[in-house]
């Protein structure tokens, strides 16, 4: 199985930390050139160093804000002048929980330009370059409630939905020039986002936190949460030659909890 990514150049929102850095943790040790996107300088300048060069790899970083859609689409047309980009790992981190019924139109559109919006912008930058080198990769992260909503989280419910339906609209579209389009789907992984999830509904319902943990992990099979390098092991497979007839599909990496086949 071929899942060598020696030679190719792959760009990582949301990767100074979490799942967007265990990807591209793994996708450099595949032989990947890995340019890293967040906002944090310093937190991208760390990142940049834990990442593998033993196969000759030069890895980078752009500085970019995800609620800046128009500097970000400036800060990547400059950078990919020239070069090709054959990887494209979509990640943002969500929307701050609570009820559907509590969220303000604004919540909405925030989070749809965050998501939808600047997803979209990256691939319309990227795809001109993974056809005329003939290889691309799309890679979603998103969430397991495009399967089944969650409970408390209701913008990015909505949210997570209509990324998972352009990305299969994408998928269609692409395909024909050997480029895929597919959805990770994380579930309940021990990132800042779950942390920052359990203290709120925490002090939202007076539960201590570990009661709330506890509560959590019973819903999953396997009884724990995931850890970030489990997604960006998927992440890394998509990513690979050997994933060349995997496309728009969306793959929850849960520990089973999502309850429909």
């Amino acid at each position: 199985m071929d899942i060598s990514l020696k030679g190719k150049n792959a760009l990582i929102g949301g990767s100074s930390q979490g799942i967007g850095l265990a990807s591209a943790r793994e996708l450099a040790a595949l032989g990947a050139h890995c340019t890293l996107l967040a906002r944090n300088k310093e937190a991208l300048e760390k990142a940049v160093q834990e990442l593998d060069t033993s196969q000759g790899q030069a890895h980078d970083y752009l500085v970019v804000d995800y609620n800046d859609s128009k500097l970000l689409e400036e800060t990547v047309s400059r950078y990919i002048n020239g070069k090709h980009i054959h990887i494209l790992v979509n990640n943002s981190g969500g929307p701050a929980g609570g009820p559907i019924t509590d969220a303000t139109p604004g919540a909405f559109l925030d989070t749809f330009q965050q998501h939808l919006i600047c997803n979209h912008i990256l691939t319309r930058l990227l795809v001109p370059g993974m056809r005329e080198a003939q290889y691309g990769r799309i890679i979603n992260i998103i969430s397991t409630s495009v399967k089944i909503p969650l409970k408390g989280l209701g913008v990015s419910n909505t949210i997570r939905g209509a990324v998972a339906s352009w990305s299969k609209t994408m998928a269609n579209e692409l395909g024909a020039y050997g480029i895929t389009v597919n959805n990770v789907l994380p579930g309940a992984t021990a990132t800042q986002r779950l942390a920052s999830i359990i203290s709120s509904r925490s002090e939202k319902t007076a539960q201590a936190q570990e009661l709330i943990t506890e509560e959590m992990m019973a819903e999953i099979p396997m009884k724990r949460f995931g850890q970030p390098e489990e997604i960006a092991n998927v992440v890394a497979f998509l990513a690979s030659p050997a994933a060349s007839y995997v496309n728009g599909v969306s793959i929850p990496v849960d520990g089973g909890r999502t309850g429909s086949i």
